[in-house]
């Protein structure tokens, strides 16, 4: 006679404890059209396995190099989390991985996502895991795989969090950043779509300051709540990258502005001996951008380095070639304005002149 017989208990099952191993491969099922809406070379989207099959041979690199990248979306998900609306994160995932190969020169191949939460709901996780489909589908990668790990205990009701992995593919000779960067090379900037991924916490502070809620008016976008203009996912700039470096061989280096903004990530791609100017004058602010500073009396430094203050991506060329890039960045779909050039003066660092114009 066993132990639970003789003390009348009844045996405890997974689901007791709060894990449903049924509502996981039900999700698994009902996310297979999206997963399979990614195919490309190499990959079969075959989900369900133990691990996602990539064939690299099929993608056509004489030489390749593999390139590496993971992040999250960070605490833009409360977002998601308190508005329940969950289907542009994923695409927030994919963006922040992707955008961070691109820069290298490298094309996305494969994403593999991992979806936390402490109880699953199978229509909020289909709407995240179709949105990082989208993403997928917009950087021309493959969704291979991924975990979805239900943890009682772990997370609040309702609460969730998300990690992206991608990998691409460069060949040797075309890893970014050049090495032949020199005084005098154009700066580029590509206009972001929003707040991007970073520099949440600071955006619910200035909200909390203010005594707004997800579901007040925002101010600087018409007809929409301020958690509908915010959650405004993170623009996906691999292919229109892609084209310019493919088609005029004359991007030199890029640079993700994501947190740190401006100052802190451009001068990781500058050799030690240059610097870089910044005409803020040349910069047009998203109206999002200006609210942020007024309503939380944040001054433009620190926007500087939280927020990408309306440019998603930096572009470094050649000054012969900066009207050739544009132009090819224009077709694909992307505002292009000049920012400045490198320069010898405070090598290693950002100078700016001009002023941002808040809207």
């Amino acid at each position: 006679m066993s132990s639970s017989s003789s003390s009348g208990q009844n045996g405890l099952s997974y689901a007791d404890a709060g894990v449903d191993i049924d509502a996981g491969n039900a999700l698994v099922d009902a996310i297979k059209p999206a997963v399979k809406s990614t195919s490309r070379p190499g990959s079969d989207t075959q989900i369900g396995g133990f691990g996602g099959l990539f064939d690299l041979a099929a993608t056509g690199f004489k030489d390749p190099v593999l390139v590496a990248a993971n992040d999250g979306v960070g605490t833009k998900l409360k977002i998601a989390i308190e508005t329940g609306i969950h289907d542009t994160v994923g695409i927030d995932l994919v963006a922040m991985c992707v955008n961070d190969l691109v820069v290298q020169g490298a094309e996305p191949l494969f994403f593999l996502d991992y979806l936390a939460t402490g109880k699953l709901d199978i229509e909020d996780a289909t709407k995240i895991i179709n949105g990082i489909a989208d993403g997928c589908r917009q950087a021309g990668a493959a969704l291979i795989g991924g975990e979805t790990a239900e943890m009682p205990g772990m997370y609040a009701s309702g609460d969730y969090d998300l990690a992206g992995f991608a990998v691409g593919a460069v060949e040797r000779d075309g890893i970014l950043p050049s090495k032949n960067l020199e005084e005098g090379d154009i700066v580029l900037g590509l206009a972001s779509s929003g707040v991007h991924s970073n520099g949440f916490s600071l955006v619910r502070k200035i909200l909390e300051r203010a005594s707004l809620t997800w579901s007040d008016a925002a101010p600087f976008e018409n007809d929409k709540t301020l958690g509908e203009a915010l959650i405004e996912p993170t623009r996906i700039y691999v292919k229109p990258l892609l084209a310019a470096i493919r088609e005029t061989g004359a991007v030199k280096a890029m640079a993700h502005i994501t947190g740190g903004g401006f100052t802190e990530n451009i001068p990781r791609i500058l050799p030690s001996e240059l610097g870089v100017e910044i005409n803020l004058d040349a910069v047009s602010p998203l109206p999002v951008f200006g609210w942020l500073s007024k309503t939380g009396g944040v001054e433009t430094s620190e926007m500087l380095r939280t927020f990408n203050c309306g440019i998603g991506m930096v572009v470094i060329v050649d000054k012969t070639q900066a009207a050739n890039v544009t132009k090819v960045l224009t077709e694909n779909g992307e505002t292009v304005t000049q920012l400045g050039a490198l320069t010898k003066s405070n090598p290693g660092e950002v100078s700016y002149s001009g002023a941002l114009k808040w809207m």
